[in-house]
């Protein structure tokens, strides 16, 4: 007989619906995870599009769900552990058979977990009620209470500035030793009332995914585990600073897992994410308290090779510097990689040190469109207009004679174009599986006509105010971004597939006497990018007083 599951309220007709339509049910000796797995894949397949959009659903799979739950690290008699994102309870039936099979395995687990879509929640029923039964034969009492509602909403008060983010530590009201989750992700407008609410944590547009983890950590008790998998923009960003600052002052990261593949962690939702397995403890002051805590870092492509995963382990705080203004979750996978972290950091200047500027390109095409044109009188009626595939390392090429509008009008184009000068032109976009990140360009207004230049809004172009870059500045730049060490470091900071101009602004830079040095050995050369990384590694060798290179591979 299944165990009792409490719930909230009694399903509804249409949520009963589900109950006769032809449900999946157990099989003999399955395992709780794998069935609760079926039952998510059975219920999806009746929904539309809009409405796995609108709930933010995608199915973590088994061995995502088994390799989350096995770094749950918490022990005790009776646990409470919460899933506030539950969908079919796959998480939840992974970590208590994880739970169940540790040496010192609890007495009993009592489990909550929250579903906001109804009739899902009626599916979550059923995996979680064959879970109970299962581990009841293990000498393991699960007692499970399923909460149909908003998780945001019930707890919101948390968020509010005029509340405490965090408990304090003597508060034991809804404490939980454990947390995991897979949280929605989709972006709040600026009004959501739940952005609205979270003012204190998030910034601009924020994702309904940092949310949860926010939330989720103020749940957890003193020495508590943290386990979820979510895309990989908190790290870094400017949306997410406010964030980092509240989550990991009382959130000690111990282990982040990366996926190499943005298409394999959830390949059979069609999701093309970057996402990361994040696991922490509830630790207030950490990095005070516990500076020589280790990170471990690990990676594989995707989900079939998940348990060969390369592990790397660093200091927590060298890979996450509180003091630091932006607190960027920095990830460094390998030797290669924590040198290039340890090397860049140690150069002394910036854009702005450097007295330039970045800024992303004017031209947004659809707002633009009868302004384009496939032909143009060039520089007496059009300007060159320039594109994200006119940009290859070390080289801008235009026209290309392609299916893109390659001509803007000059007339009435107002602030849509800028003057032809010397550029440093850059990708704002590129997708993770591509050999480079960082896609650079030197833009010489010698080699292009008319005195205007538009760039569209998937470039970033980098200028001196008031004055123009030299020759040598710009070959310089252009060879440092496109070399094999920096590209290392952004894939080390940055997760997002786009190269904001933010990141770039913060980016450090060699002083201007190395970037000219640069920009005048690799324009003479016959293989300018082979050139440029054979000079990263001798600058390498001699900021680091290294007899060999490191960092670039």
């Amino acid at each position: 007989m299944t165990a009792p599951v409490r719930q909230a309220r009694a399903a509804s007709a249409e949520e009963r619906l589900f109950e006769c339509d032809e449900r999946p049910t157990s099989q003999r000796d399955e395992r709780p995870t794998v069935f609760a797995d079926r039952l998510g894949g059975w219920y999806l397949r009746r929904q539309t599009n809009e409405h796995r959009k609108t709930h933010g659903l995608y199915l973590t799979p088994v061995a995502v769900a088994d390799f989350m739950a096995q770094r749950l690290s918490v022990s005790g008699k009776h646990l409470r552990v919460l899933d506030p994102a539950a969908g079919s309870g796959l998480l939840c039936c992974a970590a208590v058979e994880a739970l169940a099979r540790i040496n010192a395995k609890p007495n009993s687990i009592e489990l909550v977990a929250y579903e906001v879509d109804r009739a899902l929640a009626n599916v979550l029923s059923v995996a979680l009620g064959y879970l109970a039964d299962r581990v009841a034969a293990q000498g393991v009492k699960v007692t499970c209470r399923i909460e149909a509602r908003d998780f945001l909403a019930t707890h919101g008060d948390a968020l509010r500035s005029s509340a405490p983010i965090l408990p304090s530590e003597g508060n034991t009201t809804g404490i939980f030793d454990a947390v995991i989750a897979n949280p929605p992700y989709f972006k709040l407008s600026r009004t959501d009332p739940r952005a609205l609410a979270a003012a204190e944590i998030v910034h601009g547009q924020p994702n309904i995914y940092a949310l949860f983890m926010a939330l989720a950590g103020t749940l957890l008790r003193q020495g508590g585990s943290f386990v979820s998998i979510t895309p990989r923009s908190f790290a870094s960003g400017s949306y997410f600073r406010k964030f980092r600052t509240v989550f990991f002052e009382s959130i000690r990261p111990t282990h982040v897992h990366v996926f190499g593949s943005r298409k394999d962690a959830f390949r059979r939702d069609d999701v093309l994410q970057e996402n990361v397995i994040f696991v922490g403890e509830r630790a207030s002051k950490w990095s005070s308290a516990k500076p020589s805590a280790k990170l471990t870092v690990s990676h594989s492509r995707g989900v079939g090779d998940l348990n060969e995963a390369c592990t790397w382990k660093l200091r927590a705080i060298a890979a996450l510097d509180l003091r630091s203004a932006n607190k960027v979750l920095k990830l460094p996978a390998s030797e290669d990689d924590e040198n290039a972290l340890r090397v860049v950091e140690s150069w002394p200047s910036s854009l702005q040190a450097l007295g330039l500027r970045i800024s992303t390109g004017p031209v947004v095409p659809f707002r633009a469109r009868t302004r384009l044109g496939e032909t143009g009188d060039v520089p007496a009626t059009h300007a060159p207009l320039l594109w994200m595939n006119h940009v290859r390392p070390l080289r801008a090429t235009w026209p290309l004679s392609g299916p893109k509008a390659e001509f803007i009008r000059i007339k009435d184009a107002g602030t849509l174009l800028v003057r032809n000068r010397n550029y440093v032109l850059l990708r704002r976009f590129s997708a993770k599986e591509e050999p480079r990140r960082l896609i650079a360009a030197p833009y010489l207004a010698k080699n292009f006509p008319g005195s205007a230049v538009g760039i569209e809004n998937h470039l970033n172009y980098i200028y001196r105010p008031g004055n123009d870059l030299m020759d040598d500045e710009v070959w310089g730049l252009a060879a440092l971004y496109n070399t094999r060490l920096l590209d290392t470091y952004f894939r080390v900071v940055n997760g997002n597939t786009q190269v904001n101009a933010t990141e770039l602004r913060a980016m450090p830079l060699p002083d201007h006497a190395a970037i000219v040095d640069l920009g005048r050995y690799v324009r003479t050369s016959s293989d300018p990018l082979r050139a440029a990384d054979e000079y990263a590694a001798h600058m390498i060798a001699k900021d680091s007083r290294m007899e060999q290179p490191v960092g670039i591979g």
